[in-house]
Parts: structure tokens; sequence; C-alpha cells
């Protein structure tokens, strides 16, 4: 229960009217009111591209979209302020370092209120309350208007090869749905603290109907202190995985985080990994 009301957060808290000093790092681009018409709203991209980009013009990247973008670049835009997942200052030092190769990363900020409508693709009712049921109308904005942008704009490897898709709780869960439904757009999902909660195990449906394995490389994590059942549901959908097919630890991994709780903390210390496990460079 408290997992799951964890995972409402970003859509329940008010932000505090004072904001901090951003804490952004390298190139990091913000642009304000993307319109979708999809989806019929505005809400803002933050986009990322690596220390050469300017430098190497006909250099082409591999590109991360990720959701919840109001947390994963910047304390001062945050829903808990100050906290983030601090994957400007990852990427950027484990590509001058030479760890992973140069990417973009593109942050889509939530829609408040609708979020957890836009990251679930059923309708159900929890406490009371009807979510869910847009997952499949963002998935069209997050492809035809977002990431149709960003191939026209940036320098980007437009394939599912080169195209990850990353979020946590029900940014975990819209991840994990959006990979399974489009494998020909994503070869790589980073599924962090996911609600597999939600919709009565709807995560570990999806996987039990799948008529094959598919040409996903899948991480998923959890940490220990999330909740009481949040690491058994979560290593029941990554067994789901190894059931249809995928190899632990070659296309599919399971990361149990001691000690962790469901917060950006915790996500950006896993960030690292997550990164180095997409994009890393082999020796």
């Amino acid at each position: 229960m408290v997992f799951a009301l964890l995972a409402l957060a970003p859509a329940l808290i008010q932000e505090p009217t004072a904001p901090k000093t951003p804490t952004l790092t390298g190139n990091v681009k913000k642009i304000t009111g993307f319109e979708s018409k999809i989806l019929g709203n505005k809400r803002g991209l933050v986009i990322y591209t690596p220390p050469d980009y300017e430098k190497q013009e006909k250099a082409r990247y591999p590109v991360l979209y990720c959701h919840d973008g109001q947390n994963i670049f910047d304390g001062a835009t945050s829903y808990i302020r100050g906290k983030e997942w601090r994957i400007d200052e990852a990427a950027n030092a484990l590509i001058l370092a030479g760890l992973i190769e140069p990417i973009i990363i593109v942050g889509i900020e939530n829609a408040g209120i609708q979020r957890s409508n836009e990251y679930l693709p059923t309708r159900f009712k929890f406490q009371n309350t009807e979510m869910g049921g847009k997952g499949d109308l963002y998935g069209r904005f997050l492809l035809e208007e977002v990431k149709a942008y960003v191939d026209r704009e940036y320098r980007t490897k437009p394939d599912a090869k080169n195209t990850a898709l990353m979020g946590s709780s029900l940014g975990g869960f819209i991840t994990y749905y959006l990979g399974l439904k489009h494998p020909d757009k994503f070869s790589k999902l980073g599924v962090v603290s996911p609600s597999v909660w939600a919709n009565d195990r709807e995560m570990v449906k999806m996987t039990d109907q799948l008529p094959r394995k598919l040409p996903l490389k899948i991480w998923i994590d959890m940490g220990t202190q999330e909740s009481l059942y949040a690491v058994p549901e979560a290593r029941m959908l990554f067994d789901s995985l190894l059931k249809k097919g995928w190899a632990a630890g070659k296309d599919a991994v399971f990361y149990q985080d001691g000690f962790a709780q469901h917060n950006e903390d915790a996500w950006a210390r896993r960030v690292p990994a997550i990164l180095m496990w997409m994009f890393g460079v082999k020796r």
C-alpha cells in the first residue's frame, strides 16, 4: 500500500513556490510548453547532449528517453526539491572517462495530475479512485511527437538498436509496456523500481502473454526498503522474462538494492550502472 502511494506521489505532492538554484551539468537545454495534439496538453522537455556534440558536427548519437523529466536532471524542478537522478552528472563523467558511448538524453516531463493516467495503459480502480487508460496515447505522443521532434532537430541514430527508454515507479511501468509493445522502436529498457502492483500485476500478465521472446535488453531493479512486497513482485516480473527466454545477465538483469528506498536518491545511485549496462563501451 505504501509503495503504491509513493508511486503516485509526483501527482499528489504540490511543489514549493520558491525554487532552488538549478543543478544542471553539461549541455542541457530546456524546452517549455511542448504541445501534444495527441494528448491535448503541454509539458516541458529537457535535452542533454554529450560534451563533443557541437564539435563533432557529423556524428550521430544514441538516445535515451526518460519519463518524469522534472526529476532526472535538476533538483530545482524535482517534485522533491533538491532530489534528482543526477543523470547529467553521471552521463558526463562516464562519457569523458570513455566508459559509455556519447549519448543524447531526453527528459519528458510528466503532466502532473494526469501522470497516473498517462503512465498506465488500462483503466482500473485504486482506493476508490479511477486511474490509467491513456498509456497508448502517451506512447503515440512519445513516438510521433517527441521522438519525431528529437530525430528532426538533433543528430540522432533513430533506429531501435540505438533507442532506449527508462523510468521509475509508474514510469517503470510505462517503460516496460511501451518496450514490449514497440520492440521495433526500442531495444533497451531501464525499468527502475517498477509499479508491478498496478492493476493486479498487469506487468507480469503482459509478459506471460507474449508469444515469444522479444529483441529487448531489460534492466529491472528494486530497493529492499520500498515496501514489503516490492522485491518479491519485481523478482516475479524478472522470472516471467526468464521463462520466455531472456537470459539472466545477458539480455535481462535484476538488481536488488539493499536498504534503498523509493526515491530519487536511490535511483541516482543506480543510474551509472544502468547507463553502463545500456551504453557501455566494450574493451
